[in-house]
C-alpha cells in the first residue's frame, strides 16, 4: 500500500539569483546566433547546468586557454574578473560579453576607488573565500595588495596599528561579517581609522531566514546544488542546522529511496546556482519512487 497525502514542495525562493539569470540569458542569446561561445570558468557552479549549455555550444576555458585565443567572443560570468583579464582580451582582439553581476561590479568599483584615491592608503581587507573567482576579481582591483580573510582566525594577517578598510565578498554571511567587524574593533590600536563596508548581496543573505523556515516545515529536505558552490555549502548548513534530516545532492540520481520512506512532507530547495529545472527533476524522481512503492 502506498502513502496518501504526501506533500512534495519546491521552495519558490530557491534557484538562480538575478546575476546568474542574466549570465545564462546572455550565453543563450549568443549561442542561438552563432552556436559557439567561450566562457571564462564555469558559468555557474552547477555541473548539470554547465553540461546543458555545453550541449548548446558553450566552451568553458581557463585564463591560460584564453591567453591563446584570438578574434573570438568570451563571456565573463557573474563573479567578475580583475582588470588583467580585460587587458588580455584587448591584446588578443577578444570581444568580451560581460555578465558581471551589477552588485559585484559596484563592489569592484568601490574597492578600486579606495585603492586609487585614499591617501595614506589603508589596508584593504576582503572577507571572502581565498581563491574564489569573485574574490580574485576584487583583489585584482588593488594590484594584488588586498588582504583576504576567511574568518577571525585569519585576522593576524592585518597590522592593527595601520588604517583598515574592510569589504566583503557579496555572498558571505552577514553574521560572519559582523563577527569580523567586532573583532577588528576589539584589536585596533588607538588613533587608527577602521572603515567597514557591508557589501553583502541581500538577495543572497535574505535567503538564509527563508530557507531555515522552509527546512523546518518539512520532515525531509533535499538540498540541491553543485559541489563547487560556496553559496550552496553555506545554505545547506543552514538547512541542516534546523532540520537534521536534510541531504545535500547534486541531482536526482543521488536520491536514496530509503530517505523517502515513512515521510509525508518533503521539501526541495537549492543554492543561487541551482536551476529550477534540476529541482523539478528531483521532484519527479521522488514521485517516481513513491509511485513504485504503491505498485509493490
Amino acid at each position: 500500500m502506498g502513502r496518501e497525502n504526501i506533500s512534495i514542495e519546491i521552495d519558490n525562493d530557491s534557484g538562480f539569483c538575478f546575476g546568474v539569470v542574466t549570465a545564462i540569458r546572455k550565453a543563450e542569446e549568443e549561442l542561438e546566433k552563432s552556436g559557439r561561445l567561450y566562457c571564462l570558468g564555469d558559468i555557474v557552479h552547477n555541473s548539470d547546468e554547465v553540461s546543458r549549455l555545453c550541449d548548446k555550444g558553450l566552451i568553458t576555458i581557463t585564463h591560460d586557454e584564453m591567453s591563446q585565443l584570438r578574434n573570438v567572443k568570451v563571456l565573463l560570468r557573474a563573479h567578475g574578473e580583475p582588470p588583467a583579464t580585460y587587458e588580455m582580451a584587448k591584446r588578443n582582439n577578444i570581444e568580451i560579453i560581460d555578465a558581471t553581476c551589477p552588485v559585484v561590479l559596484q563592489l569592484q568599483r568601490r574597492i578600486k576607488q579606495t585603492f586609487d584615491t585614499e591617501r595614506p592608503l589603508p589596508q584593504i581587507v576582503i572577507y571572502g573565500k581565498i581563491g574564489h573567482a569573485e574574490v580574485n576579481g576584487l583583489v585584482g582591483q588593488t594590484d594584488g595588495k588586498a588582504i583576504v580573510v576567511e574568518g577571525i582566525e585569519d585576522l593576524d594577517k592585518i597590522d592593527f596599528s595601520k588604517d583598515i578598510s574592510l569589504y566583503s565578498q557579496t555572498t558571505k554571511s552577514l553574521i560572519g561579517f559582523a563577527q569580523i567587524v567586532e573583532e577588528i574593533n576589539r584589536r585596533i590600536k588607538p588613533g587608527t581609522t577602521f572603515k567597514h563596508h557591508d557589501t553583502i548581496c541581500r538577495q543572497v543573505s535574505h535567503r538564509v531566514g527563508q530557507l531555515r523556515n522552509f527546512a523546518a516545515a518539512h520532515q525531509l529536505v533535499l538540498f540541491v546544488s553543485g559541489t563547487k558552490s560556496s553559496n550552496g555549502h553555506i545554505l545547506f548548513g543552514q538547512c541542516h542546522e534546523v532540520n537534521s534530516n536534510t541531504h545535500h545532492i547534486s541531482n536526482e540520481k543521488e536520491i536514496n529511496p530509503e530517505w523517502v520512506k515513512d515521510v509525508t512532507s518533503i521539501g526541495i530547495c537549492g543554492a543561487t546556482s541551482t536551476p529550477r529545472w534540476l529541482m523539478e527533476r528531483v521532484k519527479d524522481r521522488i514521485q517516481n519512487i513513491i509511485d513504485n512503492e504503491e505498485d509493490e
